[in-house]
This record gives structure tokens, sequence and C-alpha cells, in this order.
């Protein structure tokens, strides 16, 4: 996996706006074989691929402006109660009245010029120089639904509650996002959006959209008790983070595919993730099933079965888990695969988006296909090393200082879920600027200087610093690691040369004529 960054221009250009939003529309529109992402932002698009199946130089030469669509440029009005817990504040960093604050908000006409961080999430711009205010020093672990909020030259609406460092002004009293619509996204870019103060009832958050079947066609096993997150994933959900959704999928991916091979299926194929306990499932005919990851193991009727092996799950038989050693997250795969429905072009559950859902009690899950398998296979698994150690490769704002502060370490996990980990240790210089799109494994350094190491279910935009990522091959380390546990990095040409480090900067500059 590789990526880079065409920049067409610099700050609040509608211009470049609008030749990043239609080369991404162009390329999405047929994409080649092996493009994974196509993410515009304000005056750049964010192009990540596989060069095993597509060279950088043919994407290169893939690159081409299309002709004027002539695309209609929507004004929508957005009714808004001005309830936002940091708008007094706002008030007093600026100088402003309350009811100044609000008149000012609401006189421009802002355009959306992307969609992202979470599934609708609209970025919009200008807002009037006299409220601008840089990001929190470190984003709130939770802002709520439909939360309108500014940062910078900035203002947008959180359509689902998340993390997030802009300033709170209100709550918007339309949904900007509901997957259960026809049409989930009420803006797109290209739209203009004019704020109304108004006052009325917060809109209900969507429920989550249901991607297993109620009635499976082949019955295969019975969730009798949850564990702590268990899911359903695949190999993850491609082409749509210029919609804000997550790339999802297995956040261990080596694993999961270890245990699909285990029992024949193809890669990708859709197989149960379960996390630091497992749940208490029962079979309902007989299966072959592969087990493989780290930090649990499995008990089948009380006889434990340690990962890196398929075997025979017969009918009425019971299957548990129990944790093991290190790391904190084993696949269950079961030959045939398992039977799921689709949204926009995967199973894996976007758990922000409210796309999919966490199994509970109750749930019956089906084979995709009835195919036989002979158990007994087995492959030996990595061994997971403490302290964990990455390999670093600049970033999209890479610095020498911050290259030296990340190699400094040690640094210590504070927390670790699907979205990210967040580190503590050696200070880090971190900042923020205009919003663009976040790489897998971009470690993102707000000005607080606690860094988070973006995985699977990131937000697909962000405005925060992100001086160095994560190599490709490491990723699936980050998937197994926990609170407490201790992680150095390193620089990959430290151990093939002394003292030189790589410095490859993820973007080009594009002249836009030279593509038409």
């Amino acid at each position: 996996m590789e990526g880079l960054y065409l920049v067409f221009g610099e700050g609040l250009s509608e211009e470049a706006n609008r030749w990043a939003q239609a080369l991404a529309r162009a390329l999405l529109k047929a994409p080649p074989q092996g493009l994974l992402e196509a993410v515009p932002a304000y005056g750049t698009l964010y192009l990540e691929y596989d060069p095993r199946r597509l060279s950088r130089r043919r994407l290169f030469r893939l690159l081409r402006l299309p002709e004027e669509e002539g695309l209609e440029e929507r004004v929508v009005e957005v009714p808004l109660r001005y309830d936002g817990e940091d708008l007094p504040e706002v008030a007093v960093r600026t100088g402003l009245a309350l009811e100044e604050v609000k008149r000012r908000h609401q006189a421009l006409l802002y355009r959306v010029y992307a969609l992202g961080f979470t599934p609708g999430f609209p970025f919009m711009a200008p807002v009037d120089e006299a409220l601008r205010l840089p990001r929190r020093a470190h984003p709130r672990p939770r802002v709520p639904a439909h939360a309108v909020a500014m940062a910078g030259p900035q203002t947008g609406i959180y359509p689902l509650p998340s993390p997030g460092g802009w300033h709170l002004l209100g709550t918007a009293l339309v949904a900007v996002y509901d997957p259960h619509r026809e049409e989930p996204f009420l803006l797109r870019p290209g739209d203009r959006v004019r704020f109304r103060e108004a006052e009325g009832p917060t809109p209900p958050e969507p429920e989550p959209l249901e991607l297993l079947p109620q009635d499976p066609r082949l019955p295969a096993f019975r969730v009798e008790e949850p564990g702590l997150l268990d899911l359903v994933v695949d190999g993850g959900r491609f082409r749509v983070g210029h919609l804000g959704l997550a790339r999802s999928g297995p956040l261990d991916p080596r694993s999961a595919g270890l245990a699909n091979r285990l029992v024949g299926n193809p890669p990708g194929a859709p197989l149960l993730e379960v996390a630091y306990r497992g749940p208490v499932l029962t079979a309902l005919r007989d299966l072959v099933v592969g087990l493989a990851g780290y930090g649990l193991v499995a008990l089948l009727d009380g006889e434990e079965i340690g990962p890196g092996q398929s075997f025979l799950w017969p009918k009425g038989k019971t299957l548990s888990f129990r944790p093991r050693g290190r790391g904190v997250r084993v696949y269950l795969a079961v030959a045939g695969g398992l039977e799921v429905r689709s949204f926009l072009g995967s199973a894996s559950p976007d758990l922000r988006g409210r796309v999919g859902r966490a199994l509970r009690a109750g749930d019956v899950l089906g084979l995709g296909e009835d195919r036989p398998a002979r158990p007994g296979m087995a492959f030996p698994l990595l061994s997971l090393p403490l302290p964990l150690s990455l390999r670093l490769l600049p970033g999209p704002q890479f610095s020498e200082e911050a290259w030296r502060a990340f190699l400094s370490g040690p640094f210590r996990v504070v927390r670790a879920d699907r979205m990210g980990v967040e580190l503590l240790g050696p200070e880090v210089p971190g900042g923020e600027g205009l919003s663009e799109a976040t790489p897998l494994g971009g470690v993102q350094v707000p000005p607080s200087g606690r860094p988070l190491v973006l995985l699977a279910d990131k937000g697909s935009l962000g405005g925060y610093a992100k001086p160095v990522r994560v190599h490709p091959k490491d990723l699936w380390l980050l998937g197994q690691v926990w609170p407490g546990v201790e992680l150095i990095f390193t620089s990959e040409s430290n151990r093939e040369q002394k003292h030189k480090m790589p410095i490859r900067l993820p973007w080009e500059r594009v002249d836009p004529q030279r593509l038409r």
C-alpha cells in the first residue's frame, strides 16, 4: 500500500477544490485495478494504491481532468439551535457578544469543500475572520450527533457521536447523514449552505444498518453470550473515503488472512473478529473452522485449541474463548465463509457510521456456501515481541524534529481501539492546518503533542499534523496492542544503513492544465 497527495492549490481555493473533486469523480467512476482510495479535500487529492497492481508511473498516466461537468450548485438551508457548550467561550475569546457570534455565523453562504472525517461530515468554509479560532489543543473524546462546530476558517456538522477538536456552537435540526435513507447524504461537495437560527427537537440518531441476515439460508452457529466486541468483517470497504466512511475490515489482516487460508476460503471472505474476551457460540451443524491471532485460545467443550490451526466443530458443541498470552484479537473463519449483506461494497461494520453492529445474544450466523473442508491444517504464527518495534516512514507534514522525537522512544499505549492507538512518551511537536485526507497508519499529532496512530476505523479527513506514518507491513501489529504495552519506533534505514534516513515526501504539486 502506497499513497500520495496531489496539491492543486493552497488555502481556500474554490478553483483548486473543483479540480480535486473533478479528478476524484473521474477516477472513481471507472477505477483502475489497484486504486484503493481517492479522497479530495480543500485543494488536495489523496490517492492510495496497491503498487503490486498499479504502479506510480501508470497512475500518473491515468490522471486526466474531465471536461467541465456543469454540476448544479445547490443552496441548502440548515436550521440551527445555538446551544453549543463552547459558544460562551467563543464569544469571550473573539471579543464579540453572543448575538454577534450567531449573526456572523449565519451571515455567510458556505461552500461544501468535502465530505469526510465521519460519514457525511461536511467541511464548509469560509468562516468570518472575526470568528476564527484554532482547534482545541486536544480533541474531545465525544462530540454529540448533529453538533455544529467551527475551527479556523472551517465550519461543519457532526452527523454522529465521535471524537472532535472543533468549537461547538449548536445543534443542527436536520440529519445530514442516515444510512437508512435512499440517499444517505444530505449534502455533497460543491453545495452552498446557509445556517438559520431555529428552535425544535434534535433529530434522532440513526439506528445501525443491519448487515447480518435475519434468517440465514444455512444456519451455522448461534451466539449464546457476546464478548466485548465481536464483529463479522471481510476485506474492508474501499474507495468510499470521499464519503467519510471508514475502511474497516480486520484490524489484524495478517491473522484474518491466515484464518481463511486454514479452511480454504479466498482472501477477504467474511469471518469473525474476536477481541479481548470472546463470545460463547453453539454449532448448529458440523463445521470446519480456522483460528488465527493472538491473546486468546478457543475452548471446544472445555478442550483448549490454540491459534494457527483448523479443527472440526461438531453440531451441538459449544465454543468459547479464554485470554492467553500476548495480544488481544483472534479470527474465526468457517469453511464457506459467513453469509452477510453488503453496504457500499463491503460487509464490514462502520460502527461510528452506524453500519453494522457487534454480535448480540441470540444472533444466528449462516454459511455463505456449504463447502466441504478437511480439518487439521496448521501454520506457525509469528511471535509478538516486547517491546513492539514499528518501522516509520515520513508523513505529509514531515519534520526532522518530529522524526527524531519518535525515534527517541519508547512510547506507551494509553488507549487502543479500531480507530487508532493513542500514545504517551517523548514530547513530539504537533500542529494543525486545513483538513486533508488521513492515510492508514498515519501518526496524527495535535498541538498537545500526544500521538495517535490511525487505524482501520479512522476518520477519512483530519486537520492535525501527520509528521510520520507506520510502515504498512507493520500495521497488523497495532491490531494486537493493549493499554500499557510499550512501543518503539525505528527507521527502516537504521536496519540497513546507519544514520541515513529516508525522506521521500508523499506529495506532488500538480499543474491542472497538464492533466487536460
